[in-house]
């Protein structure tokens, strides 16, 4: 069982960056694909970015593209999110997730652990 801990969320204007920062509780970290996701008041929970056991493939979904960068620590058992250029629209309850698979994948069922979320609120 992974446990994961997300923080460093909060509320931020429009335009300004945040660092979320997810710590798991296994020292097998290196061996689970990482990914972000996030869900808005009333809507499903979407892809937001992915990242392999090395780091060295990522991936994104379009509507953050560009401003936003997964990264992982593998020493520190963390992956973090850095958010710049944040819009209102980004506003959402943002969850890491675990994927024992051995691809990257932006489908929300292949993760099997996740953590209790974190609140993004981006003020205009």
């Amino acid at each position: 069982q992974v446990q994961l801990v997300e923080s460093g969320g909060g509320l931020v204007q429009a335009g300004g960056s945040l660092r979320l920062s997810c710590a798991a509780s296994e020292r097998s970290f290196s061996s689970y694909i990482m990914g972000w996701f996030r869900q808005a008041p009333g809507k499903e929970r979407e892809f937001v970015a992915t990242i392999s056991q090395s780091g060295a493939s990522t991936s994104y979904s379009d509507s953050v593209k560009g401003r936003f960068t997964i990264s992982r620590d593998n020493v520190k058992n963390t992956v973090y999110l850095q958010m710049n250029s944040l819009k209102r629209e980004d506003t959402a309850v943002y969850y890491c997730a675990a994927s024992a698979g051995s691809i990257i994948t932006t489908r929300p069922n292949a993760y099997i652990y996740w953590g209790q979320g974190a609140q993004v609120t981006v003020s205009s």
